[in-house]
């Protein structure tokens, strides 16, 4: 069993033990610790907190208990029901809260749940809010509200809605365009809340063929949830067999987006933002924001039209920021995740279905010609376990030195910038790991460097 405390919230594994899975008692305690910040935050003010979930079998159970503990900590509840995680995200500022919880193990296994917790802006906390949070649930000292005082609860389940309503609203989604393209569009929604969003969106972009695999929201997941190659074969073989122009897929939460080309190959999920952020560029030039484990292909793209790229350390949090700062129009994450400042600030794949569907329908090109337009880079992905006793920190540090003469960032481990290739070394917080990532024009180029990287690494280790 398994329990994981961080800044940005709460997971783990239903069953088992308090303290060592999650189970009710760490679910209130939880909660209760983040109703207090909250008061402490806005304080003589009546509090009100926005739930929403996704379609996990554990879903109903927690959020029943999360819910129950906002009441008993005097917080008025706004409950979405099954839900998207940027649909609560964006209800947060749509019903005026304080703050939201999702409940969403994102691309976990089923057996996983969490509360991902937001400020009043509908974004993720930040380092020094769930820092606090932490210590707050550690003390675990709290007053509970007296009889006069219980918090309320009210019902939207209409966000979704609104959500997509939001999405038609803006300048660059084109639904004209979308509707004389006549897609045909497959999708898999892990049997998720993306099966109750998905089709309700492409409805409203016109699109008349849809081919649904896996929306029954019974979180009864048919294959992994994270959208990787290796789980998508059953899209894959249901774009060819009805001959689709694309396929749609998204993890439980909704807030990742995997493309799949009419022949059936994938787009790959670095692309889904580089995509995006082409057809943003071409109406608006303005920066852009990836973070340091992401594709060069967005910084290439950037450049091409005269703005700049900026990278940030990874964590949407921290893209958000950067985003902020550098004024970004687009940004996002390397996962799938893009994040499109007009409708929020918050990774969101049903608003990058909509922009998408219509760059596509505006290009008059098939998605493998799309993808060909862009530079191609390939990612290796590795990891290394070093001894307990070892200082991590100073091997990174070394490995820094070593390639002083080229450009390293250390905002977030090391990124090492070659002229054609990167490679990024990230450590765990929370076991003696350096994980890998390596970019070149090939894939044995990036497996090389990786390669080369990992064995400095064991020499110093």
């Amino acid at each position: 069993m398994t329990l994981i405390k961080s800044i940005s919230g709460i997971r783990g594994t239903i069953g088992g033990h308090a303290g060592e899975s999650l189970t009710p008692t760490d679910i209130m305690k939880f909660t209760a610790a983040y109703s207090l910040q909250l008061r402490n935050k806005f304080p003589n003010q009546s509090m009100k907190v926005v739930v929403g979930r996704d379609a996990r079998i554990s879903g109903e159970m927690v959020n029943r208990l999360v819910t129950g503990t906002l009441m008993a900590m005097g917080v008025n509840v706004v409950d979405l029901g099954l839900s998207t995680t940027p649909t609560v995200e964006m209800a947060v500022t749509y019903h005026k809260a304080n703050g939201g919880i999702i409940l969403t193990a994102s691309h976990n296994p089923a057996q996983w749940n969490a509360l991902k917790l937001l400020n009043e802006k509908g974004e993720f906390i930040n380092d020094a809010e769930g820092r606090e949070l932490l210590e707050i649930a550690d003390r675990n000292n709290f007053e509970w509200s007296y009889i006069d005082k219980i918090g309320t609860c009210d019902r939207d389940y209409d966000s979704i809605k609104h959500h997509i309503e939001n999405i038609l609203d803006l300048e660059l989604v084109d639904v004209e365009a979308i509707q004389q393209a006549n897609f045909k569009v497959a999708i898999d929604a892990v049997n998720s809340t993306g099966g109750i969003a998905i089709p309700a969106l492409l409805r409203e972009l016109g699109v008349d063929e849809v081919f649904e695999l896996y929306c029954e929201p019974n979180g009864h997941f048919p294959h992994n949830p994270e959208p990787l190659p290796e789980h998508l074969t059953d899209l894959s073989n249901l774009i060819l067999k009805k001959k689709a122009d694309v396929g749609f897929v998204v993890d439980p939460d909704v807030d990742r987006l995997a493309i799949v080309m009419e022949n059936g190959e994938m787009f790959g999920e670095e692309y889904t933002l580089v995509a995006v952020a082409d057809y943003i560029l071409q109406s608006k030039i303005g920066n852009t924001v990836s973070n340091l484990s992401s594709t060069r292909a967005l910084r290439d793209i950037t450049e091409s039209v005269g703005a700049q790229y900026y990278a940030a350390a990874v964590g949407e949090v921290n893209v958000v920021a950067k985003m902020k700062e550098t004024d970004a129009v687009i940004g996002g994450e390397g996962n799938g995740g893009i994040i499109y400042p007009e409708l929020h600030y918050g990774r969101d794949a049903l608003v990058g279905i909509a922009l998408f569907l219509t760059y596509l329908a505006k290009r008059k090109l098939k998605v493998s010609e799309l993808r060909a337009t862009y530079p191609a880079y390939f990612i290796s992905k590795n990891k290394i376990e070093l001894a307990p006793s070892m200082n991590v920190d100073s091997v990174l540090e070394s490995i820094a030195k070593k390639y002083s003469d080229f450009d390293v960032n250390t905002i977030d481990g090391v990124k090492i910038n070659f002229a054609n290739e990167w490679v990024h070394l990230r450590k765990s917080n929370t076991e003696p790991i350096i994980r890998i990532y390596a970019e070149s024009n090939s894939m044995a180029n990036a497996d090389l460097l990786a390669s080369k990287i990992i064995g400095e690494i064991r020499e110093l280790a």
